[in-house]
């Protein structure tokens, strides 16, 4: 896209209006102009009527740089995810991409194209407000897979008023007796057949300390079962003890 083109200024839904503002893009000064922080979009306009204008999902970082090691002057920093370019840098790049693209096809495919954009205002003390204005415009334009990954849930919603009115179906549950009258003749005949054989398998086995031996059980005491084994002389001897 063409870096500077003539169009009107935002008119409506302007937070934040900011003359005397150079825009750098790119590390490329374009001198002063007037920023218009909208609800829309963010623009810049210089003198002569001519600007850019950015949308807001496109935008993904902006905040105050007052690092003068990187830049001279404090200002509004805002890196967008697309590569801007004018005119001139446009026809003199289109040789180079074709070869470039030919090259580099493997190495870039996990990088985006980004530019660097900086605002500095005449009076340093606006940043603050032209910061606060931008996060207020931003809010308006939330990230679109952000949204998607809320309504995965796609579950029910509980109505707290129709449930007191009782207005919503209340899950019916059984006892087990009454559990068995729900039972279809083939489902009381598959119940029978597994308790069958969950009865066969047990037997008369009685198990004890992990060794499986046989036995008639002892009458219960005191309200527990108790198991008797027969325990073989010796058949304990080779085995080792963990404590």
């Amino acid at each position: 896209m063409n870096l500077l083109s003539s169009f009107l200024p935002p008119a409506d839904g302007v937070r934040r209006l900011q003359p005397g503002t150079e825009a750098v893009v790119g590390g490329r000064g374009l001198g002063p102009g007037t920023l218009y922080i909208a609800e829309s979009r963010l623009s810049w306009l210089n003198g002569s009527g001519l600007g850019f204008s950015l949308e807001y999902p496109s935008i993904s970082l902006h905040a105050i740089s007052r690092d003068t090691a990187a830049y001279p002057e404090e200002h509004l920093y805002v890196m967008v995810n697309s590569k801007l370019a004018d005119k001139e840098d446009k026809g003199a790049h289109m040789a180079d991409q074709e070869e470039e693209e030919s090259e580099d096809d493997d190495d870039d495919d996990d990088e985006e194209p980004i530019t660097e954009i900086r605002f500095v205002p005449g009076e340093k003390s606006d940043l603050g407000e032209m910061f606060s204005a931008m996060c207020d415009c931003q809010a308006l334009h939330p990230d679109p897979e952000d949204a998607d990954s809320d309504d995965d849930y796609e579950g029910d919603e509980y109505d707290v008023e129709a449930h007191e009115q009782g207005q919503v179906d209340v899950p019916t549950f059984y006892t087990y007796e009454e559990g068995l009258s729900h039972l279809t003749t083939e489902g009381q005949a598959t119940l029978e057949r597994l308790e069958n054989m969950l009865s066969n398998s047990i037997g008369n086995q009685h198990t004890m300390a992990g060794v499986r031996t046989e036995g008639p059980a002892l009458e219960p005491e005191d309200g527990m079962d108790v198991e008797n084994t027969q325990t073989v002389a010796g058949q304990f001897e080779d085995a080792d003890v963990h404590h």
